[in-house]
């Protein structure tokens, strides 16, 4: 079998505190005084029900973490270490989502914690060689005024270079919240050329994808995956070329799909669907961005082609420069071309 760490691949769906390193955790909590839940310390896999108990209890123990990264130094390490544990799986794309909100409390505003996440994603890209674009995302728990106020701020700091902000986007429980409301905000951020990449078609289903298509008019959905409830929904996101950031192990973990095989990969590709595969947050699902790729090889049966081709996919659906999807996608035409070796 094909080393599926050597496969060139883009990381599309990755949040910054659920990127951390459980032993960095631990330590930060230490030395912060911090208690953890135990829940969190297990490093057990979670099996929460997709009720708004299962919800609240993931959302706790993301919020625990959290309150852990408190200083300039702590989000460095959570940077940095997103890029190495990311070169480590083959991924030379990288496009971490973070609400600057809760840290800049910590640090002056939102702007300095945007700036030293943005700083130490052009360091730690450089070192690593993983090419780092940033997601602005905003909070459905909070008020759509402040959804405009961090698309103005995503705006700012637009661009395509290293480290620079590529995308705008909305997450938390897609139950909450009023998702026309926040209308406003992706138009802001699509008026910067950010790309709109809101969460939804998780919890929800296909007429809750209808309403992010016609509000928030996205460029990526992430998740989406509940899409495949509805053939005319799948048909229009097709159509519309919009990509699905796809977190199959994390909707598991949240009870979306009671087994891995349930996952609807297959159906969703057949649609004509773009679709990428993404680790959500590690920290809490205890999966990384190659679990995803070993599923489909394990669970679901796919081939070296068809994992390339996945590959592929997250590639083109980045907002990488040109050149850097160039260089990517020939990696996977090598990939698929060397002589299989052992895992």
């Amino acid at each position: 079998m094909r080393d599926l760490a050597g496969l060139p691949k883009a990381h599309l769906h990755l949040h910054f505190t659920g990127s951390l390193r459980f032993d960095t955790l631990v330590h930060l909590a230490r030395v912060h005084g911090i208690r953890l839940p135990y829940s969190l310390l297990a490093q057990e896999p979670l099996g929460l029900d997709p009720s708004a108990r299962g919800w609240f209890r993931f959302q706790r123990l993301y919020d625990a973490a959290r309150h852990a990264v408190v200083d300039e130094a702590a989000m460095r390490r959570v940077v940095r270490e997103a890029a190495e544990d990311d070169a480590a799986e083959g991924s030379g794309r990288l496009e971490l989502q973070v609400d600057p909100t809760t840290y800049g409390a910590h640090l002056g505003g939102i702007t300095p914690a945007l700036e030293i996440v943005m700083d130490e994603a052009r360091a730690a890209g450089r070192d690593t060689g993983v090419d780092i674009g940033l997601v602005v995302a905003a909070s459905r728990l909070r008020h759509p005024l402040e959804a405009r106020t961090l698309a103005r701020l995503a705006a700012k700091y637009a661009g395509d270079g290293p480290g620079e902000v590529v995308g705008f986007g909305l997450s938390n429980d897609e139950r909450r919240g009023d998702t026309a409301a926040f209308a406003p905000a992706f138009a802001l951020a699509r008026r910067a050329g950010l790309a709109a990449v809101p969460h939804g078609g998780e919890l929800l289903g296909p007429e809750h994808i209808r309403q992010i298509v016609s509000y928030l008019k996205p460029d990526r959905l992430g998740h989406g995956v509940r899409a495949v409830e509805d053939p005319t929904v799948l048909a229009e996101l097709a159509e519309s070329g919009i990509a699905l950031e796809l977190c199959p192990l994390s909707n598991v973990a949240l009870g979306v799909f009671a087994r891995p095989a349930d996952v609807p990969l297959p159906q969703l590709l057949e649609a004509g669907l773009t679709v990428a595969l993404n680790a959500d947050d590690p920290l809490i699902f205890r999966t990384r961005l190659v679990d995803q790729y070993r599923w489909a090889r394990d669970v679901l049966g796919f081939g070296d082609a068809a994992l390339a081709d996945l590959a592929r996919a997250s590639i083109r659906a980045s907002r990488a420069r040109d050149q850097v999807k160039r260089d990517l996608l020939a990696g996977v035409d090598a990939w698929l071309a060397a002589p299989p070796g052992r895992v």
